[in-house]
């Protein structure tokens, strides 16, 4: 994969991505930017939300499962000197259906974390999880 990030000035970067997208990344007012997108790390732990989330969601429809609504909150805790790395990750997955199974929720947030998402295996960071269910009969 490959990406070009472009300086548009001050702390403003733009990218057009491969999957035909453009973001824009700046800093805050506070750190000198002009708070014309998202932060760097904000985008990283979206991506790590939307890595482990297709693949849950994806397992779970293989397992037949009825989803009905999910969410994810992501808390990370970050290193106090530079380069300030997330240190710890939990992410607590939320799931809303019918009749769904603990085991096959637990299995599908086990393949993830263990096989498939590919962002938590690049990161450098203490990851755990926790779950809800909420079921609707």
């Amino acid at each position: 994969m490959d990406v070009n990030v472009d300086w548009q000035g001050g702390l403003e970067f733009s990218s057009d991505l491969p999957s035909g997208y453009e973001i824009t990344v700046d800093a805050s007012e506070e750190s000198g930017g002009n708070n014309n997108g998202p932060r760097p790390m904000e985008l990283l732990l979206t991506g790590l939300g939307g890595c482990t989330g297709i693949d849950v969601v994806l397992i779970l429809e293989k397992m037949k499962a009825e989803l009905e609504d999910f969410k994810l909150e992501i808390k990370a805790e970050r290193a106090e000197e530079p380069p300030k790395r997330f240190t710890k990750i939990h992410l607590n997955y939320k799931f809303t259906g019918k009749n769904l199974n603990e085991r096959k929720v637990e299995r599908a947030i086990n393949l993830s974390e263990t096989k498939y998402c590919s962002a938590s295996s690049s990161l450098n960071a203490e990851i755990t999880s926790s779950y809800e269910i909420v079921n609707t009969d």
